[in-house]
């Protein structure tokens, strides 16, 4: 019978294999695809592994970067830029030590080039177009060769009209794990590129000329509601490793119901003197972090960006603050000529979800997901942790079962007036 650990390589390994069917292959292998070493492989919500051949003691892999018809949350999709049929490119796995092949073929209408984030490569293979190499044209297939130094968490992307390829989302996780190992073992480790973007209502193509008004936040090229839990058994020690490659903003991290220690920064395995605890972590653009926590807290637990703007899914710019104004009359006399109209915002926007308003061709609501006691009013850049005594996989549980008297609920009359509470 398989180990856990062996499912989870294999389903990776089958999924990335699925995406590549239409690239060219690869010359045969001298041996059968090489086990995980004494790791737990990497799982990516939403997203997949990239499989390698073992040719002569080297591990290959085929990037193919191509246009990719993407859905960011159901309502939602754009034609994006990508790797491998997707965006964001399937996570490339390896080990500290490991010789890597990668070959990247350019199925784009544009040249472009792969550069390998945060990772100490030869010069002539950082990927920087006009400086280490000639661009990948159109049709074209570049080899990309070294030998992997350090362990961490590392990413890749394109270095040749980085505005236009990255904010189209060509973009990807490199892990590499220590050759031996450091700390505690995890038993779940998981992988998400933080990213933004900016998509016109009614519109198709992400804008990359933005700066300012981000109105798409993702984790893994998805936004909430479709962004997939990340769950573990109660007692595990899980592992989270955040990439931000958004154009503009930084990311603090936020985990309810659990302290993280950061024991990666920027792809560096921090020792142990310089890990702190902390349940709010900055991601700075083109930076890495990596943190653990142990699961000894059942439940559903929400994990988001805490830039309040970033919990929004394309929310409107320059709207007029009506908070606290009476529209009553005003809504009245329009209606006679649009009766559908309905003023917003005069009260906040917690009750959005509920209106279930109409919005524009190819977009999605402001606010909104399904839960357990009503609507969520979060969006953008969540998800949820999702903590369990028995599970089988990676797969949503549901919603977790509150055992009685865990809930937080109405006062009532004999409460209050037990505990000296007066209420006017």
């Amino acid at each position: 019978m398989m180990t856990r650990r062996e499912m989870i390589a294999a389903a990776a390994l089958a999924g990335g294999a699925a995406l590549l069917h239409n690239a060219p292959r690869l010359a045969a292998a001298d041996s059968p695809q090489q086990p995980p070493g004494d790791y737990v492989p990497v799982f990516t919500p939403n997203g997949v592994t990239l499989p390698f051949k073992l040719i002569g003691g080297v591990k290959v892999f085929h990037l193919v970067a191509e246009e990719v018809e993407h859905e960011f949350a159901p309502g939602l999709r754009a034609h994006c830029w990508g790797y491998n049929g997707r965006t964001t490119g399937p996570t490339i796995e390896a080990v500290q030590g490991d010789r890597v092949r990668i070959y990247a073929t350019n199925r784009l209408p544009a040249p472009t080039t792969v550069h390998w984030h945060g990772i100490r490569v030869p010069n002539g293979m950082d990927g920087v177009n006009g400086m280490t190499q000639r661009p990948i044209q159109p049709g074209e297939t570049f080899r990309y060769e070294f030998t992997l130094p350090d362990a961490g968490t590392f990413m890749y992307h394109p270095h040749l009209d980085e505005m236009t390829q990255q904010g189209m989302g060509m973009m990807g996780m490199f892990i590499v794990h220590p050759r031996q190992a450091i700390g505690p073992k995890v038993d779940r480790d998981y992988v998400i590129m933080l990213n933004e973007w900016r998509i016109i209502p009614g519109t198709a193509r992400p804008v990359t000329t933005e700066m300012l008004e981000f109105n798409v936040l993702t984790m893994n090229s998805k936004c909430y509601p479709a962004t997939a839990p990340v769950v573990a058994q109660r007692g595990e020690r899980v592992r989270l490793r955040f990439g931000n490659l958004s154009p503009m903003d930084h990311h603090p991290i936020h985990l309810h119901g659990f302290q993280l220690i950061l024991t990666e920064s920027d792809g560096g395995i921090l020792p142990e003197s310089a890990r702190y605890q902390a349940n709010t972590v900055l991601v700075p653009v083109g930076s890495t972090r990596a943190l653990e926590f142990v699961a000894d807290n059942p439940g559903d637990w929400p994990m988001h960006c805490h830039m309040t703007h970033h919990m929004m899914n394309q929310m409107g710019h320059d709207v007029p603050n009506i908070i606290g104004v009476d529209t009553t009359g005003f809504d009245k006399r329009l209606n006679s000529l649009l009766p559908d109209y309905m003023s917003m915002g005069q009260n906040g926007m917690a009750d959005m979800p509920d209106m279930q308003m109409q919005v524009p061709a190819n977009s999605i609501p402001m606010l909104g997901g399904k839960g357990r006691f009503g609507p969520i009013d979060m969006g953008g850049m969540f998800t949820t942790v999702k903590v369990r005594d028995h599970l089988t996989g990676y797969d949503d549980p549901g919603d977790y079962d509150f055992p009685p008297g865990t809930v937080a609920d109405a006062a009532t009359a004999d409460e209050l007036r037990r505990d000296g509470i007066e209420v006017r």
